[in-house]
């Protein structure tokens, strides 16, 4: 089930809201977690079984990895009950997101030497890799002792399960909901005033920009590589920039106000990333779940900074060639992280992230910047190794053949102003972040805005998606 799907607008999200608005509070979490397997199961079907049976697991382990009389006792007992769990989640990642992958390399080299190996070829749970982040993050913390195992099935369910965040984030931490669990909602109808206009800023983002700019970003990547003109491969390049970008902080401001319709503070996910002076400075500001993710779970138990400059760079490269496998079982999502990932070293090492940040300079590194990422978001698209490669060397070979007649055909005017209008992004200052802005602020501009996104902009995008002119969000498929 999506979140612009006729079903979820009109009859389950309806549902929900009623429910935990008439039902006694103390019962908020018990309809959230019947409610988010049912929304859970509704796209994913069986695999609804296997999300239940991980969820059983960790919840098993939880008390056992408390650094207290509740644990086995001993620490190097938890310690390997602790990488235990962590292997079972990760082993149910590796098998359902990477098998076919890994099967495909092996079948290729076995092909060289005149061998043949099977493909294994297994349907992709939705939200796989999200879950299992959550999972890892729960138990991870327990062990360090941050927060308290959860007793209560139902609480725990209310956490993983959650349907706001369950098929593409943001990422929640335990540690930044566990205290939100267990209270009861005081002032329901105030919070979902509060969520209101944070999910319809989403989903006139997704309804209205990202879906539109869809056709002509998928015309542009399928051009063959004889066909691809400077023209096309940098319109795409530009389009997907915005088309993701609208499609997944468009996904994350529905969830956040989701959430706080349902009583919870989700972490934010975005914070104007195309204002970025640095590609450092992006990844404080794009998918910072994630971002918060990798660090507290992989970087920092490396060693993080604390080893000096050479464990430092080595560090960076394992967060982002693991971050770009996270994101998909291809090359071009590895390349794409080992891309990123020399980046970072690169501005670390000759202190370009730190380097002061004059007016003059500013514009200049902003426009770097953003080049840097729309060259890696071609990785990120493209079908294939060969045509990110097409694309790139397009974009750096200026010529003046213009466009196919298939991609004009895609360009329509509605779409060419759309376009213009989203890359306004592009220009915008760093702060203030529209979304929380929206969703807390009671300025006259931000009621203004709040009055236009909830009128004009859902009216729109519900005529959208009532016309099933939707598509599903980027980041389920991962």
């Amino acid at each position: 089930m999506s979140f612009v799907s006729p079903l979820f607008l009109w009859y389950f999200l309806p549902a929900m809201l009623v429910a935990v608005l008439v039902c006694p509070r103390a019962w908020r979490n018990g309809i959230i977690a019947v409610g988010s397997l049912v929304f859970y199961a509704t796209g994913a079907g069986s695999f609804t079984l296997l999300l239940i049976a991980c969820m059983v697991v960790n919840f098993l382990a939880g008390p056992a990895l408390e650094p207290d009389d509740w644990g086995l006792g001993g620490s190097s007992r938890r310690r390997r009950l602790l990488i235990g769990v962590i292997g079972f989640d990760l082993s149910i990642l590796l098998v359902w997101k990477y098998a076919g992958f890994a099967t495909e390399q092996i079948a290729w080299f076995a092909q060289l030497f005149g061998g043949d190996f099977p493909v294994a070829e297994l349907a992709l749970p939705i939200g796989i890799s999200f879950f299992t982040f959550h999972h890892i993050s729960y138990i991870v913390d327990i062990y360090r002792g941050e927060r308290r195992a959860l007793r209560n099935p139902v609480s725990f369910g209310t956490y993983i399960a959650m349907f706001p965040q369950l098929a593409a984030g943001p990422i929640v931490r335990y540690h930044e909901i566990a205290d939100q669990l267990p209270q009861h909602r005081h002032h329901r109808l105030d919070d979902i005033a509060a969520g209101f206009p944070r999910f319809a800023l989403g989903l006139c983002k997704k309804a209205v920009i990202a879906d539109s700019l869809a056709p002509f970003v998928a015309t542009c990547f399928a051009t063959p590589a004889d066909e691809m003109t400077f023209a096309i491969a940098w319109l795409g390049a530009v389009a997907f920039t915005l088309q993701l970008f609208f499609d997944f902080s468009g996904y994350s401001d529905m969830a956040i106000g989701l959430g706080r319709m349902l009583g919870f503070r989700l972490p934010e996910n975005f914070a104007r990333p195309y204002s970025a002076v640095t590609i450092t400075d992006f990844w404080r500001r794009w998918h910072m779940s994630l971002s918060r993710w990798f660090r507290d779970y992989v970087y920092i138990p490396l060693g993080g900074n604390r080893s000096g400059g050479h464990k430092t760079y080595r560090n960076l490269w394992i967060v982002f060639v693991l971050t770009g496998f996270w994101h998909g079982a291809a090359w071009t999502y590895v390349i794409w992280g080992v891309y990123h990932g020399a980046l970072l070293v690169l501005e670390r090492a000759t202190g370009w992230a730190a380097a002061p940040e004059s007016t003059g300079p500013r514009i200049a590194r902003r426009a770097l910047t953003l080049v840097l990422v729309i060259i890696g978001w071609v990785f990120f698209r493209a079908p294939d190794l060969g045509q990110a490669l097409s694309m790139i060397g397009h974009m750096f070979a200026p010529d003046l053949d213009g466009l196919t007649d298939v991609a004009a055909s895609a360009l329509t005017n509605q779409r060419l102003v759309l376009l213009l209008l989203a890359a306004v992004v592009f220009v915008l200052p760093a702060t203030p972040v529209m979304g929380p802005l929206l969703e807390s602020a009671r300025t006259r501009p931000a009621n203004a805005l709040r009055v236009g996104v909830m009128t004009v902009g859902v009216a729109y995008a519900a005529i959208l998606v009532a016309t099933g002119t939707f598509s599903p969000f980027l980041y389920y498929q991962f």
